[in-house]
């Protein structure tokens, strides 16, 4: 008898070749962040919680910018292609979404974090304190 799980077939293998090959387009996770911090990066990481969230803890080097805030005046400090992450709490928090969808309509390259914060301490790798 099938479970919720076999219910639906999965996709034939070059449906699902392509759907989870895109799926890199769009995100990225905690261990490569913090392998491209460690080299050097050659993309800007931003933090989009809350400034109070931001000083309790947040990624070493990201830069704090509310999803709220971001505008295109405060994007104009980038060079158009320069390509963005977002992040935010973690997978309960869809900040990064937002962050990412203001920046898209912007016309910006642009990334997430998956994992958020939360995958980042799930790593074990430390979080920096202050603003």
């Amino acid at each position: 008898m099938p479970t919720a799980v076999t219910t639906v077939k999965p996709a034939p293998s070059e449906v699902a070749r392509e759907h989870f090959a895109a799926e890199f387009e769009f995100e990225t996770d905690c261990w490569d962040v913090h392998d491209a911090l460690s080299k050097g990066p050659d993309f800007v990481l931003l933090d989009v919680r809350g400034p109070a969230l931001y000083a309790k803890g947040h990624v070493p080097g990201a830069i704090s910018l509310p999803h709220g805030k971001i505008t295109a005046h405060r994007m104009s400090a980038w060079p158009e292609d320069t390509i963005f992450v977002t992040y935010c709490a973690g997978p309960h928090c869809n900040g990064a979404a937002r962050g990412a969808l203001r920046l898209a309509e912007l016309g910006r390259p642009v990334k997430i974090m998956a994992g958020g914060v939360t995958g980042w301490i799930d790593e074990g790798f430390p979080l920096a304190t202050g603003e």
